[in-house]
């Protein structure tokens, strides 16, 4: 019987993924509240015009993490619009319809697109094993 409590954990975890990607307000994202959401050896990938380029997680949050505090893109932060989430004991798939918003450069930055989610359940709790991303066009 699967456990209540793993959609409650698995909302929480990508809740604090979205969450880690905003600068509003005076927050100073860092690699240290996205690095540990990860699980060893997780793969992301980015998808754009037909291509997909694979990253670490430590790759994938560095050039981030930079920009949200280089000062070009300033009041940003995504959220989760909707998700649909499915649990096989200790393997889950979230797929997120995303919105992302902010100044670029002093001017209007807004946009969406689709997050899917791989987790895992390990002895730690649960983590992103992949994460598989796309913008809408």
């Amino acid at each position: 019987m699967p456990d209540p409590g793993d959609q409650l954990r698995i909302d929480a975890l990508v809740g604090d993924f979205f969450a880690a990607f905003d600068n509003r307000n005076g927050r100073i994202p860092t690699a240290d509240g996205l690095l540990p959401l990860f699980a060893d050896k997780a793969v992301v990938a980015k998808h754009d015009n037909g291509q997909c380029a694979l990253y670490s997680p430590a790759e994938f949050v560095a050039p981030r993490i930079a920009l949200l505090k280089s000062g070009e893109l300033t009041g940003f932060h995504e959220w989760e619009v909707s998700e649909t989430t499915e649990i096989l004991g200790s393997l889950a798939v979230r797929n997120s319809r995303y919105s992302k918003s902010g100044l670029f450069n002093a001017a209007s930055y807004s946009g969406s697109g689709t997050k899917r989610f791989q987790l895992a359940r390990l002895s730690s709790g649960w983590k992103i094993v992949a994460l598989s991303w796309i913008d809408d066009a």
